[in-house]
């Protein structure tokens, strides 16, 4: 073990175990929501740890979003959460804009952050492109509310893919830099979960190219909503190449389309590449496929059919949301007030 990792487990040892992660209610919840977060969650959830997960519909703003169709998307993404095994009484389910703690916490790191810092962020620069001038604020400083959604709890694990590596690095610069400036070991230096067989998920079309809601192609991509005939469809129609399946992770080497699907059946296996390339090394897709479409149909059907008894009673989801808001707040409002106490900050 390195002096660094020694370092950083020793300052986190103060720290209660905590798991906090959400996701963006932008609508359209794939397959790789699924595998390289919900279902991530899920485990953790069962593994005895503190556990909160967040609808951050706040970050969804940060691009226009249609009103009526962010409270459907937010109900959705929650029906999700759900019906893939969530449990309100095990882990705290609520949406961002119901905890005002994030975005006042989030100004205060907007404050400790530096904007060098916030231009080397890939994302920004990938979805701002070449309009930068015209994007949002919001969009600019997403990584430092970010920060504060998982720093508001004191997690100290929080389970992203790798398109979120980066900013939870950022959250552990922000944490170390207010710690340093004031004096204190107030947060804790929060660690990336990112495991799994799948943690990436690439288009059914092109497997250089991550599974995205917003490709064109709905071909690209299983969403979680699918239905069983639509799902089988979709990976009997997935690009493949002609060769057989290899019988060792390296032979996926330059074959992106039969890594992402063999990827794809491991993670929902729950087992690893090279075990499933023991089981089928040599096969053709044409036997492989049929294996893939019934373990993902029996994995996937029932998540989708939950999800859509769940948003026949919008009611109950919001229920839900507002009792985990509640619980949430419980355990943010003392660690925020905590914060303004050692910024300098007067309250009654």
């Amino acid at each position: 073990m390195s002096d660094a990792t020694q370092a950083q487990q020793a300052a986190n040892a103060k720290f209660k175990p905590r798991v906090f992660s959400g996701i963006q209610p932008s609508g359209g919840l794939t397959l790789g929501n699924y595998l390289g977060a919900i279902k991530r969650f899920v485990d953790m959830q069962e593994q005895g740890i503190e556990t909160l997960y967040c609808v951050v519909d706040m970050h969804a703003i940060t691009v226009w979003q249609d009103p009526d169709a962010l409270r459907r998307q937010t109900r959705e993404l929650a029906a999700g959460y759900l019906a893939a095994g969530l449990d309100p009484s095990k882990s705290i389910l609520f949406n961002q804009s119901q905890v005002a703690e994030h975005a006042q916490l989030g100004w205060i790191f907007n404050c400790v952050a530096r904007m060098g810092w916030m231009n080397r962020m890939t994302q920004w620069k990938d979805k701002a492109g070449k309009n930068a001038e015209k994007a949002s604020l919001g969009l600019f400083a997403y990584p430092s509310l970010m920060a504060a959604d998982i720093l508001l709890y004191h997690a100290t694990h929080v389970p992203v893919g790798e398109d979120q590596k980066q900013h939870v690095e950022l959250t552990r610069d922000i944490a170390a830099k207010f710690n340093n400036d004031y004096g204190v070991d107030f947060f804790p230096l929060t660690e990336p979960v990112i495991e799994g067989a799948a943690t990436r998920v690439m288009s059914l079309r092109d497997g250089s190219k991550k599974m995205s809601k917003s490709d064109p192609s709905d071909m690209s991509r299983i969403n979680m909503t699918d239905d069983a005939d639509t799902i089988a469809k979709k990976i009997r129609k997935a690009k493949t190449d002609p060769e057989p399946l290899p019988e060792t992770v390296d032979g996926l080497d330059d074959r992106p389309e039969a890594r992402n699907l063999v990827r794809i059946y491991a993670a929902l296996a729950e087992t690893t590449p090279q075990a499933v390339l023991t089981e089928l090394g040599g096969k053709q897709f044409s036997e492989f496929k049929p294996a893939l479409v019934d373990l993902a149909v029996d994995k996937l059907a029932p998540i989708s059919q939950e999800m859509g008894r769940l948003m026949q009673d919008p009611a109950e989801i919001d229920r839900i949301l507002g009792q985990g808001a509640a619980r949430a707040r419980a355990i943010a409002a003392p660690i925020l007030q905590d914060t303004y106490d050692i910024v300098g900050m007067i309250r009654g």
